[in-house]
Parts: C-alpha cells; sequence; structure tokens
C-alpha cells in the first residue's frame, strides 16, 4: 500500500540533528520503515559591427535549427512517460493537479511561458505592455495561431480562455479560478481588435504578467458546444499536440497538433502512463518500456542507477510539502480541530518534528527545513527555520493549556495524506505522526487516493483538520511563492488561515512599485506567516526522474516535464 523507505548509509538515527536526538516512538518507527526499505531493495573582448552581429545572430539560428532538426530526427517517434498517479481532468478551465498541468501545456498554449531558468518568454502573445496606472495588460497575438480544426484562433477566443474559468456561475475551482484570478483580482477582459486583448484587474500586481502567463489559450466555439462533463474528457487543442485517447488509470495518448503554426514538437506521440506502484514504474524504466518516470521512490534509486539503461535525474523543486491546519469552521467540534485553531499549538508543533531527519531517512537526500513559503533563492526575508526541540514544542503546548491527560495525551487529531502523490508520502505522514504522539498529541492517518478522494476534499477546502500537502511556487518571483494565500477564501488557501494582519500586507503592496518597499511589506507578511503557524513547514522538495539513456531531457525546478 505503501512505498518502502531506504536510509543512506550515514544515517545515526540517535545521533540526529535537533536537540536531544530523536524520541523512542519517532525512533523506532523510521528504523522500522528503514529496515523495509532495505528488504525492499564566451567572454567577449569587443562588441562586434552590426554587420557582423547581424551575421553572427543568423548561424546562431541557423545552427540551432539544424541541431532540432537533427535531434527530432534521432528522437523515437513516441516518447513514454511514467506517471505515479492519473489525471484528474483534462478541461482547460478547471486543470489544477500537476499531472494534467504537464499534459495540458502539450494540448493548449499560453500567452507567455517560463523558461527553465525563470525568465518569461512571448508565445502566443507576439508582445505585451502594462498600462500607466499598472491595471491592465495589452496582448498583440501571433497572427498564425490555429484551433485544432484549423480555424484561426483570435482576439476572441483568448478573451474566451479568461471569461469562462472566470465565470460565477460555472463554480471552477481549478488553478486558474482558484489561484490565478484571484491573485490578479482579476476584473475583465476586452477585445481590443482581432488579434488584441487588454486584460484588467483591480490594484496593480508585480507579478501579473507571470501569473497571466498560467492560462491556457484554447477556443471558444467547441468549449461553448460542450457540457462540463463533456469538456472534462473531450479536447480541442490549441498547443503542439492533440488528445488521442484517454483511458482512466491506464494511460494518455497524444500525437502532433498538424494545424499547430509553431515549429513543430520533437516527437510524433507522447504516451503517459499511469503506473501507481514506484518499483513497477522503475522495472518498466528499466526494461525500455518507458522513457521518462517521475517520483523516483527512494528504494528504487540505486536500482536504476546501477543499470546501464538508465539514470536518476534530480532538481530542487518549486514544490513545498507542508502539513497543513485546516482552520474551517466545521473542525472546531473535534478536539484536535479546535486545537489547532490556537496560533500557540500551532507554533508549538513546529518544534515537534525533525525535518533533515525525514529527508535523510524517507527521501535518502538532504534537504533543508523550509522557514517560509518562499523558495529559498527568492527568500530575502531572513527568518530562520525552526530546529527539532521536542523538550520546547511540550513547553509550548502546556502554556497554551493543552497538558498531558490520561495516558499522556493532550489531544487527538487526524491527519490525511494522499497516496502515491509525492515520494514516500504515506510513511512520511506516519512518521511525522509519530513525532507528534511522542509530544502527546495522538496522531491518526488516514490514507487516500489522491485523485478520488485527496483532491476533491483540497478543492473545497475540506481536507483536515491536518493534512499533508504539496504546492508550487515559482523560481522567479517571491511574491509568486506567495500567492498561495490572496485572500482568506482564496481557491488555493487550502487551510483558511485568515489572519488580518497578514492579508493586509497584499493592499500595502498594490500601492508601491519600490521593490525596498515591497521586501520590507513581504518580510512582514512572512514574520506573521511564520509566528502564526500557519503551516507545518517541511521541505522543498527533491524531484527525482529516471530517465533513459536513449533520450536526453533533464528536469526543471518548475516540475514542467518540458519536451522543448
Amino acid at each position: 500500500m505503501t512505498e518502502p523507505a531506504t536510509t543512506p548509509r550515514s544515517i545515526r538515527p540517535n545521533s540526529m540533528s535537533g536537540k536531544g536526538g530523536l524520541r523512542g516512538g519517532a525512533a523506532r518507527l523510521i528504523m522500522a520503515l528503514i529496515s523495509l526499505s532495505l528488504l525492499g531493495t564566451s567572454l567577449l573582448c569587443g562588441a562586434p559591427a552590426p554587420s557582423q552581429a547581424q551575421a553572427q545572430a543568423q548561424a546562431q539560428a541557423q545552427a540551432q535549427a539544424q541541431a532540432q532538426a537533427q535531434a527530432r530526427a534521432q528522437a523515437p517517434r513516441t516518447l513514454r512517460i511514467g506517471l505515479a498517479v492519473d489525471v484528474d481532468t483534462l478541461d482547460p478551465a478547471e486543470l489544477d493537479a500537476q499531472e494534467s498541468e504537464n499534459i495540458a501545456h502539450l494540448l493548449w498554449g499560453t500567452l507567455y511561458k517560463t523558461s527553465s531558468d525563470g525568465k518569461l518568454d512571448p508565445y502566443f502573445a507576439q508582445s505585451s505592455s502594462l498600462s500607466a496606472d499598472g491595471r491592465a495588460y495589452t496582448f498583440k497575438l501571433r497572427p498564425d495561431l490555429k484551433c485544432e480544426d484549423g480555424t484561426p484562433l483570435n482576439a476572441r477566443d483568448a478573451a474566451y480562455s479568461f471569461e469562462h474559468p472566470a465565470d460565477p456561475a460555472m463554480k471552477f475551482t481549478g488553478h486558474a479560478a482558484g489561484f490565478v484570478l484571484p491573485a490578479l483580482q482579476y476584473t475583465g477582459v476586452h477585445v481590443d481588435d482581432p488579434l488584441t486583448i487588454t486584460v484588467k484587474f483591480k490594484a496593480y500586481n508585480p507579478i501579473a504578467l507571470g501569473l497571466l502567463s498560467e492560462m491556457f489559450i484554447f477556443c471558444r466555439a467547441p468549449y461553448e458546444a460542450m457540457s462540463r462533463e463533456q469538456a472534462a474528457t473531450h479536447v480541442s487543442a490549441s498547443g503542439p499536440y492533440r488528445l488521442v485517447e484517454w483511458r482512466h488509470d491506464d494511460h494518455v495518448l497524444l500525437e502532433r497538433n498538424r494545424n499547430y503554426s509553431l515549429p513543430a514538437p520533437m516527437y510524433e506521440r507522447v504516451l503517459f502512463r499511469i503506473i501507481p506502484e514506484g518499483s513497477t514504474r522503475t522495472a518498466e524504466l528499466i526494461a525500455g518500456n518507458v522513457d521518462i518516470i517521475t517520483n523516483v521512490t527512494p528504494d528504487q534509486i540505486d536500482a536504476i542507477n546501477d543499470t546501464d539503461t538508465a539514470k536518476v535525474e534530480s532538481v530542487a523543486s518549486i514544490r513545498r510539502i507542508y502539513i497543513g491546519f485546516n482552520q474551517k469552521d466545521k473542525f472546531s467540534a473535534t478536539p484536535g480541530g479546535k486545537a489547532i485553531r490556537d496560533p500557540k499549538v500551532r507554533r508549538a508543533l513546529q518544534f515537534a518534528v525533525d525535518v533533515p531527519t525525514l529527508c535523510d531517512a524517507l527521501l535518502r537526500t538532504p534537504c533543508r527545513r523550509a522557514a517560509t513559503m518562499i523558495f529559498p533563492p527568492n527568500d530575502h526575508t531572513g527568518i530562520s527555520a525552526d530546529p527539532y526541540d521536542p523538550d520546547r514544542a511540550e513547553r509550548l503546548l502546556d502554556e497554551a493549556g493543552y497538558r498531558r491527560g490520561a495516558g499522556g495525551v493532550r489531544f487527538e487529531i487526524t491527519l490525511q495524506t494522499p497516496r502515491g502523490r509525492y515520494p514516500n508520502d504515506v510513511n512520511m505522514a506516519l512518521a511525522i505522526a509519530q513525532y507528534l504522539g511522542d509530544i502527546g498529541v495522538n496522531t491518526k492517518v488516514e490514507v487516500l487516493d489522491f485523485a478520488s478522494a485527496f483532491v476533491p476534499l483540497i478543492r473545497k477546502h475540506d481536507a483536515g483538520p491536518m493534512f499533508l500537502s504539496g504546492t508550487s511556487g515559482a523560481s522567479w518571483s517571491a511574491l509568486y511563492d506567495m500567492s498561495d494565500f490572496p485572500s482568506p477564501d482564496g481557491g488555493a488557501n487550502y487551510t483558511n488561515f485568515a489572519d488580518p494582519e497578514f492579508f493586509a500586507g497584499w493592499k500595502k503592496l498594490e500601492q508601491t512599485r519600490d521593490p525596498a518597499e515591497q521586501a520590507s511589506i513581504i518580510r512582514a507578511m512572512m514574520t506573521v506567516f511564520h509566528e502564526r503557524g500557519t503551516w507545518l513547514q517541511l521541505y522543498f522538495l527533491p524531484d527525482m526522474y529516471g530517465v533513459s539513456n536513449k533520450i536526453s531531457w533533464q528536469p526543471r525546478a518548475d516540475q514542467l516535464i518540458s519536451l522543448d
């Protein structure tokens, strides 16, 4: 039911980081998980003259085109990718899960797209301009865009790509309606001419262009003709590929979209296979039946690297893994749900979990504990991660009024976790539950199928009272990382966090374009986030993929499976 964990050779559970080492229950559980896993196991001197620069640029472009053509000629006709979980929907207005987003980027285009180094480049838009008051972006579309059926894709289609997910009657909860549009404070879109749209928002937003680049652009006519149920499984593409078949819990097959007017993709077909078990994904990779696998489990790393057919490629991702404290009123009826509404309790629990040890033992890779929700290269707040200090956790719980009672229990609580969505997610939840149990918080772990059970709860903000989850940030902006919390009722605010001091910061950010002032406001907001214990902070996910030696492919920090 769960993926076994493996420990690195240097692990010594009785001398781990943190004050006092591991306590009995957590140490025993981690060692048990480890045992199970072992069983399973050019600098230019001067600028050239204009004519020379022009010739040089042309030569570079030709060389790049030739290299791409050669790569396409040498590439297999079908790229096969093994996913850990199934797609939840293929409705461009309702997409949310990373697996769906990865496939969606092949089916639809966006106005701008993010490169592997975090740069925003024009894609379906030729250019963009920001209004003087900072409350509108105007986009000029490429003139040669087409829908899957060959009809022109124009400004009316692009506008519909905003209007449809924003329609309150549809009650969409996916990434567009639940995160992007609220974070933008979107107010509407206007068709200026057949190839120009202007997107409007309530106030200036310094990351508006990046947010807008996450809206998929699709054709109006086919989606107006579909019911919501049909749109979830029937695709009208605008991107480099079209949908051939989606067989639930088995595979998604794409093929080249012949009406895609931009450079043709490298592969004729892309097959996404749904392979929930980590060991099975590894076996299929080694056997040559897939070319890339996601979510390589820690116990499979050596099995892959010891072959001559594949290797493990890893990257420090922007995905934040955390334990959410759901503060929704309905959870107050339970002792644990009532307890975690107290910020003193949430703060105390931060010190109960030894995150570096969890990473070493269950992920087989070192990681730093997160201090805030901001991707470390963009985090300039100066806030430090909390250490492992169970004695302090117990003292703070005593001070909050939650003393040990009969049997040493302070209160009981449920921790929900998806199965197979993140590397060793179930074992991670079990270990965290034991850490909490060691300080008197009796924690029951409830394991849920990701697509069918966990995602519906998350979308309705009903997971909890505690839940293990992960949300993506950005490689290019601290403010983007913070946009999970655009408002107390924001679509990605799965914890229903509503601290007025935190949300007042967004109003202040609307009123300044000065980077120093913005940095000060961000620091203040993150201090509130940290001190109120909004999440039980864990780590930024070390993302591991298995890659066949027959192909050349590198993972990205943003977890996008890019085939460019």
